[in-house]
């Protein structure tokens, strides 16, 4: 028989993330952030490989990341509006945990297996953060997909960023969005 928890249930049910644009200080100190990352870390993962792992973006090192992402930017020969979203998010962001995939060898664990992994390490910060009353958005756009952002992080060739979540006091209240109909969405197999 199910033991539920209603207090969880109700939570997963109404959390919301909270725009990085609207994420203002304080921002969770080390002590603090250790165990968010600590219940991040406890995401499914198939064979125990840990093909994850964490960045953690403080505020001294957002404009380190912002002139990245702006000379990505220029490399790219990118338009006005996509190099302000790609520098934005660490021009206006306090804190933010750069989930890295980094995918084990493994003839068992297939890569998919291991990204799947890292996508709910990025939702498990996400929900821990928010779980916490701190305001989190998880973004990822092109600077999470650029090899050039990424080796100005010095991440190993296999790796690249799954998410980048930043954390942060909630401001306004996000509005609620239109959710799927699951109805249209679901098949119910029968036999």
């Amino acid at each position: 028989m199910p033991n539920p928890d209603p207090a969880a249930t109700a939570f997963l049910r109404t959390r919301r993330s909270h725009p990085a644009k609207a994420l203002t200080l304080p921002v969770p100190s080390r002590d603090e952030l250790l165990p968010l990352l600590d219940t991040a870390a406890r995401t499914p993962d198939h064979g125990m490989l840990v093909p994850w792992r964490f960045i953690v973006v403080g505020p001294d090192a957002m404009p380190r990341l912002a002139a990245l992402a702006d000379a990505r930017a220029t490399a790219l020969d990118l338009d006005e509006e996509k190099r302000a979203k790609g520098r934005g998010q660490f021009d206006r962001g306090h804190l933010a945990v750069i989930v890295v995939a980094s995918p084990k060898p493994s003839d068992k664990i297939p890569q998919i297996e291991q990204t799947l992994s890292a996508g709910a390490v990025c939702l498990s910060l996400l929900n821990a953060a928010l779980a916490e009353g701190w305001g989190a958005s998880w973004i990822t756009g092109w600077v999470s997909h650029d090899r050039g952002f990424a080796d100005g992080l010095d991440l190993d060739a296999a790796e690249w960023i799954a998410g980048i979540v930043h954390i942060g006091t909630q401001g306004a209240a996000p509005a609620e969005r239109p959710r799927p109909d699951v109805s249209a969405i679901t098949t119910w197999m029968s036999a």
